[in-house]
């Protein structure tokens, strides 16, 4: 009973922020060219939606000193915990739209509004390339819904559930789920490296933006471990 209570307490240890510490947009903040696709456009009916949050820790972990990924790495404009990797449309089958038709790009202001969330204008780039051309025919409405989403979570305290004995699947979703009482277990899904170390938490949403339970799984069965990397 003892260990149960500590593991509920440690999943209410943080508020629900989008874990910035000391978040500062860099003064000159310009709008990248609009990247390549890395696949073929697809436009299909969107049959829901998924909120991916990156745990930025384990992705910096290697990156520290990559100048491609500065701002969200090097710790100049601050330490990041969750960052919002994108809002993405979903398909049937698996089959998502991607890549939509448009030219048209996010303006400087509003990929300052949105870089505490995701700290990476050329992330921004990209997301709006590949999935926000097929959500709005407006860059800063795409953006806007995804950060408005993001900011609703609540997130664990990640340094302490990290240290959790016996940590595995199961649990974070567990924490995750204790964390936002709106959200059930089966409406996250997790992304871990092959080694088992955490990269990603998804949440999914129906058409409406309504928390459902995710439709291809929720990743890792619940007894399969996993790994916390923490820089703090």
């Amino acid at each position: 009973m003892r260990r149960a209570l500590s593991f509920l307490l440690l999943a209410f240890a943080t508020p629900a922020l989008a874990q910035g510490w000391q978040c500062e947009v860099p003064p000159q903040l310009s709008v990248p060219p609009l990247p390549e696709p890395d696949a073929p456009p697809r436009v299909t009916p969107i049959t829901s939606y998924t909120l991916a949050a990156s745990w930025s820790p384990e992705f910096c972990r290697t990156r520290k000193a990559d100048p491609r990924h500065a701002t969200q790495c090097s710790g100049k404009q601050g330490r990041f915990g969750f960052i919002l990797h994108g809002l993405w449309p979903d398909g049937k089958g698996g089959k998502y739209p991607q890549y939509c038709p448009s030219r048209r790009l996010p303006d400087a202001q509003t990929l300052r509004r949105n870089f505490c969330t995701t700290p990476s204008a050329d992330l921004m780039l990209h997301e709006w390339a590949k999935h926000g051309t097929c959500m709005s025919a407006d860059p800063a409405a795409y953006f806007d819904k995804g950060r408005t989403l993001f900011q609703t979570l609540q997130f664990p305290d990640m340094a302490r559930l990290s240290r959790t004995e016996g940590l595995d699947a199961g649990k974070v979703r567990q924490a995750m789920s204790l964390a936002n009482p709106r959200l059930k277990p089966d409406m996250f899904r997790l992304l871990l490296g092959r080694d088992g170390w955490l990269r990603e938490v998804h949440v999914c949403y129906s058409r409406t933006f309504k928390p459902m339970r995710c439709p291809t799984g929720s990743g890792p069965p619940n007894t399969v471990p996993v790994k916390i990397w923490r820089s703090f």
